[in-house]
């Protein structure tokens, strides 16, 4: 019996100079690793790949799916045959400085028959063909100011196309990054259910010798149902990420798709007014508003067109004669069934009440007021860039913290199993180090996507389309 128990303490102090010496071999090699670049967080949590992706019927990166988006989500599609409507409406205003082409053709019949001093003067069946082109000439600025403005308009829709477009990548560079955010976390709560499996495993054959009690191998047991049941969790969140980014490409959502890339710190360099700088010249919405400006400007002088005159040039024809061919007429000069006129006419309405002048009015308090909401879209557009720049540094800040944190996390649950083997810690500081690194690497996953994400968000809100969201 004194033999047996001697050979156990024995066996334990090994143990327990083999962990010490394990755990000062992981300090060192940790502190060796602290000083690896922000670049290098990535490599600190698990990049996932899903059992599913092996059978994918598609694989698509980050750029490809933006490029795939742009090309059939039905929200780009609808923009752009609104652009081809805009085009159209630019060519019918243009048509408006042509001369219009009018013709008629009718019967007529009198009850009594035409007459002139008891002669008669004209059919009592008549038939007539007229021919009107009408050329404007003056219209106080009105034609070449709808043009301008129909311009202007069709300006204004490539420009919503644009910002259309910026917002669907938005949408699909969110979703693509957190499902792989998703992805990292299943793979980091699979990596800690095979560390609670792994430490289960110890505390049962710890038991079955009688050295640790049953509460421990129900605690274990506990942490590793409720570990399993955040992995499914994780599982379903990643499923329903994935059918919406199908929804975004126009995808089946019942289509299986391999959405390859990892989450990595991408570093920025340009200032908040190199940000701003290039928001003023890219940036579709400051585009639309700017548009709006000119827009209402051209409805001043739409308004202002009715104090000027109206100056046409006319050309007329008229036939007429017995029968439906209009080729003959009795009744004319020399028998002759047509006649013809040119000329020019002018027409100004130099008195209407008020009510030019007012509509005038009327339009340039709207450009001030239009001048006013592109001046707020301006400080709008400032601070939005402001704050996902902001953004942007505290989670390049969060992913040096968290890397720390992990690889702390690691080291302490190393030790903290190595002390438990040893019969020199409990059950409880395994379970604690085990939640820590959890909590670590969930908190580093989270800073990866929070600074891809803002990165993304900064671009759009210069107006840049970066599909790969690289910043070389």
């Amino acid at each position: 019996m004194k033999r047996n128990l001697s050979l156990s303490v024995t066996l334990i102090l090994m143990l327990a100079i083999v962990s010490v010496a394990f755990a000062q071999d992981n300090a060192t090699n940790a502190a060796v690793n602290n000083t690896a670049s922000m670049e290098q967080a990535t490599m600190q949590v698990p990049q996932a790949v899903t059992d599913g992706d092996k059978d994918a019927d598609m694989t698509l990166t980050l750029e490809e799916c933006v490029n795939l988006g742009i090309k059939q989500n039905p929200t780009i599609v609808a923009a752009r045959k609104d652009l081809f409507a805009a085009e159209s409406a630019v060519k019918s205003q243009r048509g408006a400085f042509g001369a219009p082409f009018k013709a008629g053709y009718g019967y007529t019949h009198s009850g009594d028959q035409p007459r002139s001093s008891g002669v008669p003067s004209d059919y009592q069946d008549k038939w007539a063909l007229t021919l009107n082109i009408s050329q404007p000439v003056f219209k106080g600025f009105e034609l070449l100011s709808k043009y301008q403005k129909t311009k202007l308009q069709r300006e204004s829709t490539e420009a919503s196309l644009y910002n259309a477009e910026l917002s669907l990548i938005s949408q699909i560079q969110t979703s693509f990054l957190t499902l792989l955010q998703g992805r990292m976390e299943v793979k980091s709560k699979q990596d800690s259910v095979a560390r609670l499996k792994s430490q289960l495993q110890v505390i049962e054959a710890f038991y079955q010798v009688g050295l640790r009690p049953r509460v421990d191998v129900l605690q274990a047991e506990v942490e590793l149902a409720n570990a399993e049941q955040d992995l499914l969790i994780a599982k379903n969140s990643v499923d329903s990420r994935a059918a919406r980014l199908n929804t975004l490409l126009n995808i089946s959502i019942e289509k299986n798709v391999n959405y390859t890339g990892e989450l990595t710190y991408l570093p920025f360099s340009m200032t908040l007014d190199e940000c701003i700088a290039k928001a003023d010249r890219d940036r579709p919405d400051l585009r639309i508003a700017k548009k709006a400006v000119e827009i209402s400007e051209k409805d001043v002088t739409i308004s202002e067109s009715g104090f000027y005159p109206d100056v046409t040039a006319d050309f007329n024809y008229q036939s007429s004669g017995g029968d439906p061919s209009v080729s003959k007429n009795k009744y004319g000069y020399q028998n002759k069934p047509d006649s013809w006129d040119v000329g020019a006419n002018v027409n100004w309405e130099f008195f209407s009440w008020g009510q030019t002048y007012y509509d005038t009015k009327r339009a340039k308090d709207n450009v001030l007021k239009i001048k006013a909401e592109y001046d707020n879209t301006m400080l709008e557009a400032s601070y939005e860039i402001k704050d996902q720049l902001l953004s942007l540094k505290a989670a390049a800040d969060r992913i040096g913290v968290g890397r720390k944190s992990v690889e702390a996390g690691r080291e302490g649950y190393r030790m903290a199993m190595a002390r438990y083997q040893a019969q020199v810690s409990t059950n409880n500081e395994v379970l604690n180090a085990q939640s820590r690194l959890s909590d670590s690497e969930a908190q580093l996953i989270q800073a990866l996507s929070d600074y891809q994400v803002a990165l993304a968000k900064l671009y759009v809100a210069m107006g840049v389309k970066n599909p790969s969201l690289k910043t070389n």
